[in-house]
């Protein structure tokens, strides 16, 4: 178990040590309130100090935006290629974070926040880590993070292919992006094997928050089956099949890829990146080695019953920044025994795409997102 170590009132102390992306305790953590200066936060965390904070919550939210400025003043250089580009602003991402997150605070054994003006943040606790049971520290962003979560599993997220929210869990990715979801909502479905009893069944792998195993239920899918690698995933499509109405319908099995047996249609939508996550969100974003879309290339034609599909939703995102080429893309397609039945494209809405200031922003305003149609040969 990790532990962090500090000095508060000539009194040694230490906490439990909690981070979600894995990060080491910091080696070195001194006490700190209102009294400190943005520029002496800034330059301790810039050396590797951590300091634990004791003094008004929304203090501490400030001197996070003062040192988040300071970090802005020396913007990442824009690479030789969009590949170098893109590797130039996830190291600055990283180090932004290992700055910022150098200031932490510190739960009481009941999840307890006791910081003046601090939110009752014991749910929104609960929720991502489990019942409390002893102190632990975390860095200030982390718990933003954990409430901003708390606060869009309450609110959930509308689908207007589902006419209903969807409320994503902590470590979770939210379905902010409704492109891909509306193409899911509208590909012609595939003619079940079974033509006398009309039964249609579908794999959504993946699942994430259940959100396009529902839309195929609503779309009249008789059984679907949901898979995902993540416990949390898992919980959180339970709970979100629940709130639909779809408990009848929907099956969520895991952790895995693939669920045993065959479907007419076997849908996946897997990280469009293909590099390393750093956080548990970040799975959602990012395929290392681009190993869950060559799974599930490599299995589908085990998986399919006669006549169905397999649907690859897919970003050219990763092309675009020159991480994976289009000519690799195929030869994986062609190397499982499968062929191109249709390509259906969309563009971005997101706001990302429109903001200029973005380094990676050529890339994105340039993206387009696909589903694949897959057949067997």
């Amino acid at each position: 178990m990790s532990t962090i170590h500090w000095t508060e009132t000539n009194t040694p102390r230490s906490a439990h040590w909690h981070s979600e992306s894995a990060t080491p305790p910091p080696s070195r953590v001194i006490g700190a309130d209102d009294r400190m200066k943005a520029d002496t936060a800034y330059r301790l965390a810039c050396e590797g100090t951590a300091f634990l904070w004791r003094g008004d919550f929304h203090n501490a939210r400030q001197l996070l935006q003062a040192m988040s400025r300071r970090i802005d003043r020396n913007p990442p250089r824009q690479g030789d290629g969009p590949a170098e580009s893109f590797h130039l602003h996830r190291r600055a991402r990283s180090h932004r974070a290992r700055v910022l997150g150098r200031l932490l605070v510190l739960l009481d054994d009941d999840h307890c926040l006791n910081l003046r003006r601090a939110p009752d943040v014991r749910q929104a606790c609960t929720e991502a880590y489990g019942p409390p049971s002893e102190p632990m520290a975390v860095s200030l962003t982390e718990l933003l993070g954990v409430i901003g979560a708390h606060q869009w599993r309450t609110k959930g997220v509308e689908v207007s292919a589902l006419d209903a929210r969807i409320h994503p869990h902590y470590g979770v990715f939210s379905p902010v992006r409704g492109e891909y979801v509306d193409l899911v909502a509208h590909a012609p479905l595939p003619t079940p094997a079974d033509h006398r009893a009309g039964r249609r069944t579908a794999f959504d792998l993946g699942t994430g928050t259940g959100v396009l195993a529902a839309v195929l239920a609503g779309r009249g899918i008789d059984h679907v089956v949901a898979t995902d690698s993540s416990p949390r995933a898992l919980a959180c499509a339970r709970d979100n099949v629940r709130r639909l109405h779809f408990t009848g319908r929907i099956d969520v099995v895991g952790p895995g890829l693939y669920p045993d047996g065959r479907a007419d249609l076997v849908v996946c939508n897997p990280p469009w990146i293909p590099a390393r996550p750093t956080s548990a969100v970040e799975q959602g974003v990012y395929d290392p080695g681009s190993s869950m879309l060559r799974n599930f290339l490599d299995g589908l034609t085990a998986h399919l019953e006669p006549g169905g599909e397999g649907w690859l939703i897919l970003s050219d995102l990763a092309e675009r920044l020159c991480l994976r080429t289009r000519s690799e893309l195929l030869a994986g397609i062609e190397a499982a025994g499968l062929h191109v039945v249709d390509k259906i494209d969309t563009r971005p809405r997101h706001p990302r795409a429109r903001d200029t200031a973005d380094p990676l922003h050529a890339a994105r305003a340039a993206e387009v997102t696909s589903l694949w149609r897959l057949a067997g040969k």
